[in-house]
């Protein structure tokens, strides 16, 4: 057993920078390469595409990325675990065997499969919307229960050097490596939970070394050669976070600690295949140049159900964009949206279509994701979005031919139709749900040979660990000062199905009190107001001196079915970091605050 194991993180989403894996595997400084490939909407993607050519389904670029590195992985030893097989991992695993055969080099291959469940999807008709209570849709594109990562593990114990997976868990591609070379059981909660935590931290490539961080002025030179995720793992599931030596980003807590919060729920219960996760107590510390030491991650037995996620259609959607400008070019937008509506459902009307399902309108430049805090009514330049689903296609189509014409016959100025008409495309939800861990079969195979594999029995399910009364703490007396939230906070946000969640992490411990008593729920719910329809929940995160809030049906529908610009909620940390703040006056004369 080796004492260490090193994983790098090379792809965070089907479409990242093939410069990732070349980085890593150049480095020299990995022993693994992980690429994440998958998301909700990518799933229905790759149904659709395996439904039309039983050879796809799977992320295609993986085996020709994979092949042009694979003299220097042979060489170096360096093993591949990925996603990338999608709803299709045998004809992944077919075609890089092809290409991996062509150079003449000797790699072991294994699937992991049993998390598509489309085949299986009338006998789930009675299965709830986890979060809805919806009924199961008539006919899902799509169907993938997330699966774990003592799979993967068992691939690579059967000599494995690269393991495809269809849909699990992100964190589940560097979990299985660590379960696989350290020996760790099912019931090793603790270091389940901290190599969870260390695949959360690199499942999105550059995002932990410093790209989208809040303070993004501090790495924005080094944006062409941002270095991709290493974590240093341990045996006791201690790790650090690093990069390789001489590329671009940087790793620090402030970096790390964004990464952990981004589209978690309550951070005292993230629930995973293999372990429930409690991270309110991680620590980091900056152990080095670029080298963040991680500590603190909990766990406890997982539930005896996996999560399963479904994708359907939902009529069709049409988004058109253009620009206009000049005096009052914020209220001349928004006329021409009631306009090209009201135009459109008279043409509806007189050929006996419906109305349409939804209609959302965005003046982008006039902070419409603002709402009632925007403060930039009389800019003079804007672009018009406009998106609207409706049952009938052929509805659609008459808003796609009827919405450039505006340029003729509404406001002066409207231009910027680069696109041309807008499409007409399948609008795609996501469905949610749980079912019996027993009810999935799951399939390891290593190069056409099977290899055993039976699930540990799911433990009683663990209860949740009680909340730590926060300490009380009185602010120092005397005059205020108004600041916005950013002076005393960084922050990350991302989507969980159809809710939002903003992680805000305090500059310094001791701006903790403040945003407690003032960063309250019902204060980011007012805030807002124009989005969020459902609760908003606050939880603490103690070891990162922060907080995490979960704003409930406030995305729209969700990444996949939301009519927005930002429908997965990657604005809303940077909309909040605006919020105001009354700011004690000694905090400046302590040096806390800039004056």
């Amino acid at each position: 057993m080796k004492d260490v194991i090193r994983i790098g993180c090379g792809a965070g989403f089907w479409g990242d920078s093939a410069e990732g894996p070349r980085q890593l595997v150049e480095s020299g400084e990995i022993d693994y390469l992980v690429l994440d490939y998958l998301a909700e909407i990518t799933m229905s993607l790759l149904a659709k595409a395996r439904a039309k050519d039983a050879n796809l389904g799977y992320a295609t670029d993986f085996p020709d990325v994979i092949a042009r590195l694979a003299p220097q992985i042979k060489a170096r030893g360096i093993k591949v675990v990925s996603n990338a097989g999608g709803v299709n991992p045998q004809a992944c695993r077919e075609l890089l065997q092809q290409k991996l055969k062509a150079q003449g080099i000797e790699l072991s291959i294994g699937i992991v499969e049993g998390d598509d469940l489309l085949a299986q999807a009338a006998s789930l008709k009675d299965v709830p919307e986890m979060f809805t209570g919806a009924a199961f849709p008539a006919k899902p594109w799509s169907v993938n229960a997330y699966l774990g990562a003592f799979p993967i593990a068992a691939a690579l114990d059967a000599g494995a050097d690269i393991v495809i997976t269809g849909r699990c868990v992100d964190s589940a591609v560097a979990l299985g490596p660590l379960i696989h070379e350290f020996g760790w059981r099912a019931d090793d909660y603790d270091q389940l939970a901290m190599g969870s935590l260390a695949g959360h931290i690199v499942e999105c490539g550059v995002q932990a070394t410093g790209g989208i961080v809040t303070d993004w002025a501090t790495v924005a030179d080094d944006w062409d050669r941002m270095g991709f995720p290493i974590a240093i793992c341990h045996a006791d599931g201690r790790f650090e976070l690093s990069k390789p030596a001489g590329t671009g980003g940087k790793v620090t807590p402030e970096t790390v600690a964004e990464q952990i919060v981004y589209e978690i729920g309550d951070p005292a219960t993230y629930l995973l295949p293999d372990v429930s996760c409690d991270f309110r107590d991680v620590r980091l510390v900056q152990a080095g140049p670029d080298r963040v030491a991680v500590s603190g991650a909990r766990g406890r037995a997982p539930t005896d159900r996996y999560k399963v996620s479904a994708t359907y259609q939902d009529g069709f959607r049409a988004t058109g964009t253009m620009m206009l400008g000049g005096p009052g070019a914020v209220d001349k937008a928004q006329a021409v949206a009631r306009a090209v509506l009201k135009r459109t459902r008279r043409l509806f009307a007189e050929r006996g279509l419906a109305d349409y399902t939804r209609t959302d309108v965005e003046v982008l430049g006039a902070e419409s994701n603002w709402g009632a805090q925007a403060r930039a009514r009389a800019t003079r330049e804007v672009v018009l979005k406009l998106a609207v689903q409706h049952a009938d296609k052929n509805a659609l189509e008459i808003f796609s031919r009827e919405f450039i014409p505006a340029a003729t016959a509404m406001a002066q100025s409207i231009t910027g139709f680069s696109g041309g008409r807008p499409g007409v495309t399948p609008l795609v939800r996501l469905f949610s749900c749980l079912v019996p861990k027993s009810s999935v079969t799951i399939r390891v195979d290593v190069d056409g040979r099977d290899v055993p594999f039976t699930p540990a029995a799911p433990a009683p399910d663990a209860v949740r660990p009680a909340a730590t009364p926060a300490p009380a703490a009185e602010l120092p007396a005397g005059p205020r000062r108004q600041v916005p939230l950013l002076a005393l906070a960084y922050g990350r946000s991302g989507d969980k199905g159809n809710a939002a969640n903003i992680g805000v992490l305090a500059r310094r411990a001791e701006f903790v009190p403040l945003l407690r008593a003032q960063l309250t729920a019902e204060a980011v719910r007012r805030y807002f107001a124009h989005f969020v329809e459902g609760a908003v929940e606050r939880f603490e995160l103690p070891g990162l001196n922060g907080f995490n809030f979960l704003m409930q049906d406030a995305l729209g529908g969700g990444g996949v079915a939301s009519l927005r610009y930002d429908p997965q909620g990657k604005m809303l940390a940077q909309i909040l970091m605006d919020f105001p703040l009354e700011v004690p006056e000694a905090f400046f004369e302590q040096g806390l605050l800039a004056a």
